[in-house]
């Protein structure tokens, strides 16, 4: 016979058993939402520290008001209310390179950095700076973008980014994959001739990776936290609609171009 292993979820007539625990007995009350998504990701179960860091990570994500995948979700919603699922799926197949993949992005630039280190880990502000710096000037020279930096709202700083670097700090959770990018955000004038903030899905980003957790799987926890707020989304367009008047606004104004000219 055919066997599929799995160490996720498992159950009988009477008994449902997830990640080796009773899901009755041991985890329903007394494991939050944010816990069991890192234990099923990482299969070990987070510190509070850990769990801390982690939630306020899903928090910075959850919702931006209007961006392009809650204008997905809404506009889907408006085109098939009686498609809740489509709605969501619409605004999660929109986290990419420009909006919640930056978190994914930033995470797996920073750990590429990092690891080529191995255990020569700088000490100091200015070791991670030189670090920092060559990482961004190779960056440049393959014509990448260095992710995490700059915003289209947060010109001058996005205020999501000092919090979480307080946080983790606060729990001790501060690892060389915030130290790095805290230091790109120092040097990367010196490379890039002007200054951008770093974002708060870079930092996010970052905190994930000192987690631990697989950087691969980062830009699903960005998308975890997302629909949460496309949720929260589409509630609203059921009680105060706007997806109409948006697809009216955008018909009604579109303006025919002849295709020769």
């Amino acid at each position: 016979m055919t066997t599929y292993p799995t160490s996720l979820g498992t159950s009988t007539a009477d008994e449902i058993r997830l990640l080796g625990q009773d899901l009755t007995e041991d985890l329903m009350g007394s494991v939050g939402f944010g816990e069991l998504a890192f234990w099923l990701v990482a299969m070990r179960r987070p510190t509070p520290q850990e769990t801390r860091v982690f939630e306020a990570v899903l928090v910075a994500l959850a919702d931006h008001g209007f961006t392009p995948t809650a204008i997905a979700a809404r506009l889907t919603y408006l085109s098939a209310p009686d498609s809740l699922q489509g709605a969501l799926a619409a605004g999660l197949l929109g986290g990419g390179s420009r909006f919640l993949g930056v978190t994914e992005d930033c995470g797996a630039f920073l750990h590429a950095v990092v690891s080529d280190l191995g255990d020569e880990l700088p000490t100091d502000d200015a070791g991670w700076d030189a670090v920092a710096l060559e990482a961004v000037r190779r960056t440049k020279e393959a014509r990448r973008f260095v992710p995490g930096l700059g915003h289209p709202v947060h010109k001058q700083g996005d205020p999501r980014t000092p919090v979480l670097l307080r946080i983790a700090e606060e729990e001790g959770l501060r690892g060389p994959h915030l130290r790095l990018f805290e230091a790109v955000g120092r040097v990367h004038d010196q490379v890039l001739g002007k200054r951008l903030p770093l974002n708060g899905a870079g930092v996010c980003g970052a905190a994930l990776a000192d987690l631990g957790l697989p950087v691969e799987m980062l830009r699903g926890f960005a998308l975890l936290a997302r629909c949460a707020g496309l949720l929260g989304q589409l509630a609203e367009e059921r009680r105060r609609p706007i997806g109409m008047d948006a697809y009216l606004s955008v018909d009604r104004n579109a303006v025919y171009v002849d295709p020769e000219s």
